[in-house]
Order: C-alpha cells, then sequence, then structure tokens
C-alpha cells in the first residue's frame, strides 16, 4: 500500500435515507479499503428507509445500523469527489473538487420492487467509479 491518501468520496441526497445510504454501501463493500466513503443529507431523515435496507439485504449488504447524517461544509472539505443524488443547491461547493450530479429516482415512499432498480443502477454507476477513482491492483 503507498502512502499516498486514499481517494474519498461523499455521496448527498436530501435525507440521507435511501440513494446515498445505498451508493455509500456499494462503494465500502466493492472497494474495500481502497476509498474513503461518506455519505450525508441536507435534511436528513430519522432512519434509513426500510424498502432500501431490505432492497440492500438481498444483494447481501446491510445497511439496517446506517443513521442518516447532516450534510456539513467539513464532510465537503475532505472529500475528493462529490456526488450529489437530487438535493438541488443545498451542497457547498469549493474550488478543487470534482462535482457529479446522478439523477436517479427517489426511493422515498417505495417498495422494495421500485427500490431494486435504483439500487441496481447505483452500483452499476459505482463499479465505474471504482474502475475510475480506485481501480483493483492499483498500488
Amino acid at each position: 500500500m503507498s502512502d499516498r491518501a486514499l481517494p474519498s468520496v461523499l455521496f448527498v441526497c436530501v435525507h440521507n435515507a435511501g440513494r446515498s445510504q445505498m451508493a455509500a454501501a456499494f462503494l465500502t463493500h466493492l472497494a474495500e479499503d481502497r476509498v474513503q466513503v461518506r455519505s450525508a443529507g441536507s435534511a436528513p431523515a430519522d432512519t434509513v428507509n426500510p424498502s432500501v435496507v431490505a432492497a440492500m439485504a438481498e444483494v447481501g449488504i446491510d445497511v439496517s445500523a446506517e443513521v442518516p447524517k447532516i450534510l456539513t461544509v467539513d464532510a465537503v472539505q475532505a472529500s475528493d469527489v462529490v456526488i450529489t443524488m437530487g438535493c438541488g443547491d443545498t451542497c457547498p461547493v469549493f474550488p478543487g473538487k470534482r462535482y457529479l450530479d446522478w439523477q436517479l429516482t427517489d426511493p422515498a415512499g417505495q417498495g422494495v420492487e421500485a427500490v431494486r432498480p435504483i439500487r441496481d443502477e447505483i452500483e452499476e454507476r459505482i463499479r465505474g467509479l471504482i474502475d475510475e477513482i480506485a481501480p483493483a491492483g492499483r498500488s
């Protein structure tokens, strides 16, 4: 392992209860220890969406213990890549950071059947992100 700092990614959505939680969980699971992962919401919910918990459990990832977190300036400043998911202009912008906006359906109020395609699209995007910022075998 090199001394270079790990790339860090922050996922932001409104409630930090669905899309950003799924993205953070996939990145943590698939990139293992090659990326620092954070997630937050501009108006966090009290708990992670139960349909999201169920849909992630179907692919072997447990997000039941996750707690939605408030978006902070510090979290943005500490991240190399900030990926927003429908939170509009609430995310602070800093020079030198890379910002991506992923247009994804909001799983709020949806059942597991509706969450599955969102989950699968997030997994596909995460795999592409890993290939770009933290490919396996990089030293």
